[in-house]
C-alpha cells in the first residue's frame, strides 16, 4: 500500500517554467549565446548548477557558475515577484488537500534551489501539506539521477515499494524508476519535448488521482 507520493514542483504543482524560461533567456541574451529549443529542452529536471555546467562545456562562457547561477536567480526572482498570473495547477491542490486529509505523507523533490522553493511555498501557502522538501542543489548530479528520490525516499521512513513519485519530465521520470519507486507521469500542456513513456502511469489531468486509488497504486 502507498504510504508517500513524492511531488516534482515545477510543472506538477505550479507553471513556473514561463517564469524560467523568460530568465534564461533574459541571461543567454546578456551572454550572448544561443540555445536551441531542443537543448533547452534537455535542461528540463536539471538544477540551475547544472544546467550552467552544460551550458559552459557548450558556449565559451568566461563566468563561473556560481555567478551565473545567482544572476539567473536575480532574474528570476524579479519575474516571479512581477508575475500576478501565476496559479497552481489545476487541480492539484484539490488532489494535495485530499492526499494530506487521508494520512498519506506528501514529500517535495524538486531540482529549484531551496530559495525558489520557499518562495512558492509561502506564495501558495503548501507548508501546511508536506513533511519534507528535497532540493535539487544538494546534489552533484541532477535528475535522470535518482539521488533526489533515493533521499526523499529515504527522509519519508517508508520503503521504497510504499513510495510514489509524480513527475512531469523525461530526466524526472528517468531517476524515479531508476530510484525503483512507480511513477506517474503527469502530461502537462506547458512542459514541451518530454517523453514520459518510461511511466507506470500517465494521466492529464490531477482529478484522475485520489487517495483510494493512490494508496493501491504499484
Amino acid at each position: 500500500m502507498i504510504k508517500t507520493v513524492i511531488f516534482d514542483m515545477d510543472g506538477v504543482i505550479v507553471d513556473t517554467e514561463p517564469v524560467h524560461h523568460f530568465a534564461y533567456n533574459q541571461h543567454f541574451e546578456d551572454l550572448n549565446i544561443s540555445v536551441s529549443d531542443e537543448m533547452y529542452a534537455s535542461f528540463t529536471g536539471f538544477s540551475t548548477k547544472n544546467t550552467y555546467e552544460k551550458l559552459k562545456e557548450n558556449f565559451d562562457i568566461p563566468h563561473d557558475v556560481g555567478a551565473l547561477i545567482n544572476r539567473k536567480r536575480e532574474l528570476f526572482n524579479n519575474a516571479f515577484d512581477q508575475k500576478q498570473d501565476l496559479f497552481l495547477l489545476d487541480g492539484v491542490e484539490n488532489l494535495i488537500a485530499n492526499l494530506h486529509a487521508c494520512g498519506v505523507q506528501l514529500v517535495l523533490a524538486s531540482s529549484s534551489a531551496k530559495v525558489t522553493i520557499e518562495r512558492i511555498f509561502n506564495r501558495f501557502g503548501l507548508h501546511k501539506y508536506f513533511s519534507h522538501v528535497v532540493s535539487g542543489e544538494d546534489f552533484p548530479q541532477s535528475k535522470p539521477h535518482p539521488a533526489i528520490f533515493i533521499e526523499a525516499a529515504r527522509l519519508s521512513g517508508t520503503s521504497i515499494e510504499e513510495c510514489i513519485v509524480i513527475e512531469d519530465s523525461t530526466n524526472g521520470v528517468k531517476a524515479a524508476k531508476s530510484a525503483g519507486i512507480y511513477c506517474v507521469g503527469y502530461l502537462s500542456p506547458n512542459s514541451k519535448l518530454q517523453d514520459l513513456g518510461l511511466a507506470d502511469r500517465i494521466i492529464t489531468h490531477f482529478d484522475e488521482l485520489n487517495c483510494e486509488l493512490i494508496r493501491n497504486l504499484a
